[in-house]
């Protein structure tokens, strides 16, 4: 049972999930149709939906604004296009939307779709090689503005563009025109997507280059001014044990200066005591005592 699921998922034999939504990545019926769509949660392939302004939706709207009739097919709407102008302008969007995307990694395919189904007119398909490079192309896209217009960007499920491109339109025999359920993919010049290529491969390298210089100096001034925190640092440490060293001179100079004063003031002291005893004893000694005064008086009477 498990295999006959597996071998008839996304087939017209699968009564539950929708063919062509599995297949393109679009449905007619949209919301409505009676079969599931599964919309992946990650992909390698993009669409942004109705950003390409197809040229022959824009000669239907400008000939109603003009109140002018409006064409009854395809090929009526077809004749009031410019077909020189409508190719320069498609291959200036494909330039624009091939270096815009570019910038989030290598493009294995950009496909507009040249169909005029409301489902798909104006759809661009955008595979990457990596399920990382579309997710940020998804979420750096998604919600900006090109040419007036916002951008609604979403995961497709699409991930072989042979089974979603009409084979038919690709040998000019496409009987359903624009309103074909399978994608019409424009056709582009290889030399110009191999140019669009190499340019986006080299604004790549440069871009990492710049990233990488950035990232240096970035490394480098941290580096620098950790170094330089370091060295205010140590010298704030050496300031603070000089400035310690200084005071505990000076303290110890003030105390040796104290014990100086106090010294001095005591052997002055000293000195003078020692000095008025010896002088006090000279005056004694030599001083005449009263006895002997009255001797000396009583010899001379006698």
């Amino acid at each position: 049972m498990a295999k006959h699921l597996a071998r008839i998922h996304g087939t017209e034999e699968d009564k539950v999930n929708c063919p062509f939504y599995f297949k393109i990545g679009a449905c007619r019926h949209a919301d409505r149709c009676s079969r599931l769509h599964h919309r992946p949660a990650f992909s390698t392939t993009i669409l942004i939906k109705h950003i390409y302004r197809h040229p022959v939706r824009e000669a239907e709207m400008r000939a109603s604004a003009a109140g002018q009739p409006t064409p009854r097919d395809e090929k009526e709407a077809a004749a009031l296009v410019d077909p020189v102008k409508a190719t320069e302008d498609f291959l200036q969007f494909f330039e624009n939307m091939y270096d815009e995307l570019g910038k989030f990694g290598r493009i294995e395919a950009l496909h507009v779709c040249d169909n005029l189904g409301d489902h798909m007119i104006g759809h661009v398909y955008c595979k990457f090689s990596d399920e990382e490079e579309a997710g940020d192309a998804l979420n750096v896209m998604n919600g900006r503005y090109y040419d007036g217009r916002k951008l609604e960007v979403e995961f497709s499920p699409v991930s072989d563009f042979r089974e979603a491109r009409c084979r038919d339109f690709d040998e000019g025999t496409c009987a359903r025109g624009g309103f074909c359920n399978f994608m019409h993919i424009t056709p582009v010049p290889m030399c110009l997507i191999r140019s669009l290529e190499a340019d986006c491969e080299a604004e790549r390298i440069r871009e990492a280059d710049r990233t990488s210089r950035r990232h240096h100096e970035s490394s480098s001034r941290r580096s620098s001014s950790h170094r330089e925190r370091k060295r205010s640092r140590r010298d704030r440490d050496r300031d603070d044990r000089d400035s310690k060293r200084s005071r505990k001179r000076r303290s110890s100079k003030r105390d040796s200066d104290d014990d100086h004063g106090d010294n001095g003031s005591s052997d002055g002291s000293d000195r003078g005591g020692r000095s008025s005893r010896r002088k006090g004893g000279r005056d004694r000694s030599y001083s005449p005592s009263p006895s002997s005064d009255r001797s000396s008086n009583r010899e001379t009477t006698q």
